[in-house]
């Protein structure tokens, strides 16, 4: 299947970057190399374009898209968490501009092979890193304990009827094991009333995306890698970042916020003694979200939000 992939809030979050000829940047999550074609555009044969993802799929698909593209190219098959070591790898003392677009991509989704799907039938995988030696959505769903699987499902998918669905899972799987997205979505189904059903998106999406978000410890990824991403930017840089899910937006909001705002002191206090001292500060206040075009081309922009933060 050909990697095809629309990018998100592409002119906004580029642009947003205010990189220059010469620049040097990192996609963090390179995809299918939608962003990272217009930031080789912008940069220019001086500039570098450092391109990082956990699924070894994507940088081939990108390191294909990007060859007409005069910039220096590096690939790297991690996680932007590791941004810290990957710079010292390659000799970059800083980073000009960096982005993450934190949306699965439409080749994951679309690809049964991959897990990641509630409309096709496929095994269940669901790591970005297909090859890598971390827990598989099958691993999960069949080896949680009940409560631990409410958990995910109501903390990471944000989904009401969590309780239900862990327990209708521990009950069927106890007959046998569940190792396909077909029979997920159907025991899914079966736990949500029919009332339920009726409105809103498919009764699926939201524990599909709370196992994808556990099997990749995705938040966790981006709590750790945000602090790191901003550290590795040069003075004046830019970090821009997609989210798709309030889960990820606020991590991201909180993490800016704090950067801008590090002081420790209460707020009765008169004068600051705990010498935290701001570093970065917020571009946009209030997120940018996709135009009423964009979001009837690409529906799977519908939930995007873009936030820029600018180095001091």
């Amino acid at each position: 299947m050909e990697y095809e992939h629309t990018p998100v809030l592409l002119r906004e979050s580029v642009e947003g970057l205010a990189l220059g000829g010469g620049g040097i940047c990192a996609d963090g999550t390179l995809g299918g190399g939608g962003h990272a074609a217009r930031i080789c555009e912008i940069i220019g044969e001086a500039g570098t374009l450092l391109g990082i993802d956990r699924d070894t799929e994507a940088i081939a698909a990108a390191a294909e898209r990007l060859k007409g593209f005069s910039c220096r190219k590096l690939f790297v098959n991690r996680s932007f968490e590791d941004i810290t070591r990957i710079l010292r790898e390659n000799d970059i003392a800083g980073l000009d501009g960096a982005l993450l677009d934190l949306g699965v991509s439409s080749k994951q989704l679309d690809d049964a092979a991959r897990g990641f799907s509630y409309m096709q039938d496929g095994p269940l995988d669901m790591r970005m890193d297909a090859g890598a030696d971390t827990p598989t959505a099958e691993e999960i769903v069949n080896g949680y304990a009940e409560a631990e699987l409410c958990r995910v499902i109501r903390d990471f998918g944000e989904e009401r009827w969590a309780k239900r669905i862990a327990q209708f899972v521990v009950r069927e799987r106890a007959r046998e094991r569940i190792s396909s997205t077909g029979r997920l979505v159907r025991i899914i189904k079966n736990a949500i009333p029919a009332s339920a059903r009726k409105d809103g998106p498919h009764p699926a999406k939201r524990t599909f995306q709370a196992i994808r978000i556990e099997a990749n410890d995705e938040l966790g990824a981006l709590e750790r890698g945000l602090d790191k991403l901003i550290d590795a930017l040069n003075s004046g840089g830019r970090l821009a970042v997609i989210t798709f899910h309030s889960l990820e937006d606020r991590i991201v909001k909180e993490v800016f916020r704090r950067r801008e705002d590090p002081c420790e002191c209460p707020k009765d206090i008169p004068v600051c003694v705990c010498g935290k001292t701001p570093d970065a500060k917020r571009v946009n206040r209030k997120p940018i979200l996709p135009s009423e075009g964009e979001k009837t081309e690409n529906p799977r922009a519908r939930s995007a939000k873009l936030r820029i933060l600018e180095k001091l």
